[in-house]
């Protein structure tokens, strides 16, 4: 059993630890050194006011995901900026599909039109992820740091 809940800074360990574990991985995100759970709580605590963070966790209060959306720049202010990442154990079991929903009502409560999702080209599970919620190809970011990129964007 999973349940989404508002992220906070007593997830920030599980939300690092998740993270890193992806990071190290690699090909899948455009972060490339680790985090450490103050700077997570830094990310949250500077974030803008139209942000919302969205945890995962299981039954024993381990963070399986985390997703959060914000304003952006270069993006049109009626459109924020999405991330989302997955533990590598808990990948394809609904985690990404429990959250999108939250944070979808979240966008639309703060006044969004749109979501943007900025993705890896190389990234073929976030690209099908998003393609699975309803996101259509929107720009690309062909000289984007670390790898190239496509945006996808959902109307809310």
């Amino acid at each position: 059993m999973i349940r989404v809940t508002r992220a906070g800074r007593l997830h920030l360990g599980g939300m690092a630890d998740l993270l890193n574990a992806v990071i190290a991985k690699g090909g899948t995100t455009a972060f490339v050194d680790p985090v450490t759970r103050d700077d997570l709580g830094t990310w949250m605590a500077h974030a803008p006011d139209r942000s919302a963070w969205h945890v995962v966790e299981d039954d024993a209060g381990r963070v399986k995901g985390f997703q959060w959306i914000e304003q952006h720049d270069g993006l049109p202010d009626d459109t924020c900026d999405i991330a989302t990442f997955v533990a590598l154990d808990a990948q394809g079991l609904g985690v990404g599909s429990a959250l999108f929903p939250i944070t979808r009502d979240a966008a639309r409560d703060l006044g969004y039109a749109f979501i943007a999702a900025v993705i890896r080209q190389d990234n073929t599970g976030g690209l099908a992820y998003y393609q699975s919620r309803g996101f259509e190809d929107w720009r690309r970011w062909d000289d984007a740091p670390v790898a190239p990129r496509i945006i996808k964007r959902f109307k809310l």
